[in-house]
Order: structure tokens, then C-alpha cells, then sequence
């Protein structure tokens, strides 16, 4: 088989595939400078990605609708069929792991701390969860709305209270501890 043909095959596997994700453009490289933000407004793809370091298939925040660095970030996550992890999670029945959902909460709080002009281009970790409470499924179709509070900080620590909720039902909630780091 001559090369090109290889090619061909593996790219007609791939779109053969129902859990496969098309290629995405190139992204911005975690290392760009963060923009400079200042406001709450709303931040489009390609300000999210020069914020978090995360990239699909482990970004679970497809907007931002609204923030206000060092204190508070809303995001959407728009589930998807065929998300990955719905291949395993369960077959005939899928739900999103919960530890995704905490996940995804743990991203909209990033947010909401690396717009500080002095943690720009830091990664944000994680601490420990506290008070973890999964309320509902959430499943494909469902647009999962992430709301994370920062309720406490001193210097590169802190804690957030995040709350995920579908169609305003509460699906998880929990207490988010972090830690800014270089990267």
C-alpha cells in the first residue's frame, strides 16, 4: 500500500469512528499571552483558550458568559453525543462522569482567577473538592450551565464554591480548592 493510500484509510477509520472528534483548527498556545481582562463580559473561544492550558479532548468549557476576575466566572458546556467518554460511561445509557462535571467547574473557577493580571499565564491546579453533591444526570443534548464563586484567597490559594445546573435543575455542587501555579 503506497502512503497516500494509508493516509486515506486511517482518515476514512477515523470518520468511520462515531466517538471520533474532527481536527480542529490550530489553537492558541497556552504559553500566548492571556488577554487582558478587565471586565465581565462574555470571552469567545479563542480568548478561553489563551487563558486555560486545557485542550479537547480534556476542555470541558465552551464559552464564557459572563466574569469578573478574582471573584466569579459563569460558563456553558453544550454535551455532546458523541463526547468520548460516552463510548465507555455507559454504553446504551450515557451520563457524564461526575468527576468531569467537577472537572468543568474547576475550569470555569480558572477562569475566574488566571484574568488576575498577576496570575496571567499561571495554571491553576487543583487543591481538594469538599462537599461534593451529584443532584441529577447529565447526559447528551444537555447544556450544562457552570457557575463558580471564589469565596476565599490568600495570595496563590484559595477556595470556589461551584454549582452546575441543567435548565436551572442543580445537577452537582461542591466546594473547589485550588492552587495558581507557574507553568
Amino acid at each position: 500500500m503506497t502512503p497516500d493510500k494509508v493516509a486515506a484509510s486511517k482518515e476514512q477509520s477515523r470518520l468511520d469512528d462515531p466517538v471520533a472528534t474532527v481536527a480542529a483548527p490550530r489553537l492558541p498556545d497556552p504559553g500566548d499571552a492571556a488577554p487582558s481582562i478587565a471586565s465581565s463580559g462574555a470571552l469567545g473561544p479563542e480568548e478561553l483558550l489563551r487563558i486555560l492550558p486545557h485542550r479537547p479532548p480534556f476542555l470541558f468549557v465552551d464559552r464564557i458568559e459572563a466574569h469578573e476576575p478574582g471573584r466569579r466566572a459563569v460558563g456553558l458546556k453544550c454535551v455532546a453525543a458523541n463526547e468520548q467518554f460516552f463510548a465507555g460511561h455507559f454504553p446504551g445509557r450515557p451520563i457524564m462522569p461526575g468527576v468531569l462535571v467537577l472537572e468543568a467547574l474547576a475550569q470555569v473557577g480558572a477562569v475566574a482567577i488566571l484574568t488576575l493580571p498577576e496570575f496571567a499565564g499561571r495554571l491553576a491546579l487543583f487543591g481538594g473538592v469538599d462537599g461534593v453533591r451529584f443532584r441529577r444526570p447529565v447526559v447528551p443534548g444537555d447544556v450544562l450551565r457552570l457557575e463558580v464563586e471564589i469565596v476565599r484567597r490568600r495570595g496563590p490559594l484559595g477556595v470556589g464554591r461551584g454549582v452546575a445546573t441543567v435548565n436551572g435543575v442543580r445537577a452537582a455542587e461542591a466546594e473547589l480548592k485550588f492552587a495558581v501555579a507557574v507553568q
